[in-house]
């Protein structure tokens, strides 16, 4: 049996660990939660959820994949056979994700070269829905709209080539050049944004803090669900990844790497949004409550007007920003999509450049959706549900079977242990099998409250049943379809590591 690939160092892992956590949502999401939930003080949930919830969640996937060698489906059958639908149920969820995800990054493409002369003209607002997406009703197609399917077709086309160089020769190698890059570019954007005239107004919204809001718990919620939703766990990516780490691993002193690195970026993130903000209301006039949004309209409405009323060569901050999002959103798509394309060639013994081609390539199809005039109203409905009803409903079910229902904290610990120079100790079990099922049930239910009492966006019925809750039950059905499925012979799927890996006995592992 041919060995399994390992990446070629240390900071290897990590830049494609970071690149991964490291996406849109670090700079369109968090500036944004952080401000609208207490600012400076939001800070003090946000760090106790990153120590409670965070990594050790990382360490926890990063132990089931290094222990057990293979991708989530395969990684989780090899903990125990019943636990496999869940890796299949991630797999179908990154599925869905990667399909959308790509038509955003394109869209940062396409005005990474609308910024060369702020081709968006004195309306932002109405050059993006009206003359660039031409939105239609929903649930109507309305056409391609070829200044997003041009783009998207090279992101996938991107994307593809790094998947097939394999995890050494092509994801590890391509996360060498983007994080770097993508972090230069972000200081630049940075140290440009703090030097505008009114960024101390920006600045003074985000972190002045507001203690009255600490005792809210929709404050702790928004805490959790930032830390969950952008260090990429929950999901199947940090199982695959670490499955391709080498025998000492440092586990613990990865996640905490790892963790510690996405929180950085993401208030450095804070500070360029905020600051441009705040320039944004001096120049003009208007409230900082009235331009400061997140997602969308942050990016290509609020951001778009910021860079024309930059003072200078304007259009160079633009390509910065648009060309960041850009290196954020590839270096995430590329570990999303890396996840289904090991799944897929494990289950169906394919040589590395035909999985690539059969999931990534369906994939790519099933993205050309959301290039159509309908495509926004389709994306926000299974943006909103996948999340809700899938990456943290999943991983709430993920915590819950591995801690409570088969018990092998206590040797994931010892593995991580045995691999790692820090040592987990009783904290890493109370807050697995208390902290995070706790608050990942409080979001689940609270998700389910909304969305059976209220119509999101007040979308029709018949299109959300269809987008939202049609999607998020489909992922789940493959799951459990996937699960029945049988593995190839040589595969080996017992409670043991593959045969061509010395794997050190955890702590109390019989």
């Amino acid at each position: 049996m041919a060995a399994r690939e390992e990446w070629g160092s240390r900071l290897g892992f990590l830049l494609a660990a970071i690149g991964s956590a490291v996406g849109l949502g670090n700079i369109w999401r968090f500036p944004y939660v952080a401000w609208d939930s207490g600012g400076g003080a939001f800070f003090v949930p946000y760090l106790f959820a990153l120590l409670t919830a965070g990594i050790p969640l990382l360490v926890l996937e990063y132990s089931i994949g290094h222990r057990y060698r293979g991708s989530a489906p395969l990684s989780l059958r090899r903990l125990d056979r019943r636990a496999e639908w869940v890796g299949w149920w991630q797999i179908a969820v990154c599925f869905l994700i990667a399909s959308y995800y790509a038509v955003v990054i394109a869209w940062a493409a396409g005005y990474t070269w609308f910024s060369i002369g702020t081709q968006w003209g004195d309306d932002p607002e109405a050059f993006f829905f009206e003359d660039y997406l031409a939105v239609t009703e929903a649930g109507t197609l309305g056409g391609f709209r070829v200044g997003v399917l041009l783009p998207l077709v090279l992101i996938w086309l991107v994307t593809l080539v790094v998947l097939a160089g394999g995890i050494r020769r092509g994801v590890e190698r391509a996360n060498r050049v983007m994080i770097p890059l993508l972090v230069a570019m972000f200081l630049v954007i940075v140290i440009r944004a703090v030097t505008l005239e009114g960024a101390g107004v920006g600045l003074d919204a985000l972190f002045a803090p507001d203690w009255s809001r600490i005792g809210d718990a929709s404050v702790w919620v928004a805490a959790y669900g930032q830390i969950f939703f952008s260090l990429s766990i929950g999901f199947a990516i940090m199982i695959t990844y670490a499955s391709f780490l080498p025998r000492r691993g440092d586990l613990t002193g990865n996640a905490f790497i790892a963790g510690f690195s996405n929180a950085s970026f993401e208030l450095l993130a804070g500070i360029g949004v905020f600051a441009a903000i705040g320039f944004l209301v001096t120049s003009t006039g208007v409230a900082l409550d009235e331009v400061a949004r997140d997602g969308i309209g942050l990016a290509f409405v609020i951001f778009p007007e910021i860079i024309s009323q930059l003072p200078g060569p304007s259009g160079l901050f633009g390509v910065l920003f648009f060309g960041s999002l850009v290196l954020a959103g590839v270096s995430s798509l590329v570990s999303i999509t890396q996840t289904y394309i090991s799944a897929v060639q494990e289950k169906f013994g394919l040589a590395r450049p035909a999985a690539v081609m059969l999931a990534g390539g369906a994939t790519a199809l099933v993205s050309m959706l959301y290039a159509t005039g309908g495509g926004i109203n389709t994306l926000d409905v299974v943006d909103r549900f996948v999340n809700a009803f899938g990456v943290a409903a999943v991983g709430l079910v993920e915590v819950v079977v591995v801690a409570w229902f088969l018990r092998r904290l206590p040797q994931l610990r010892g593995h991580a242990n045995e691999v790692s120079d820090l040592r987990l100790g009783w904290w890493w079990i109370a807050a697995l099998g208390i902290v995070t099922p706790a608050v990942l049930g409080w979001m689940t239910i609270d998700n389910l409250r909304t969305e059976l009492t209220t119509a999101y966006e007040g979308y029709p019925v018949g299109f959300l049943l269809t987008f939202g809750w049609g999607l998020a039950g489909l992922a789940l059905l493959v799951g459990a379809l996937l699960a029945r499925t049988p593995w190839p012979q040589h595969t080996p799927t017992g409670g043991r590591p593959p045969p061509e890996r010395d794997e050190p006995r955890p702590e109390g592992d019989p």
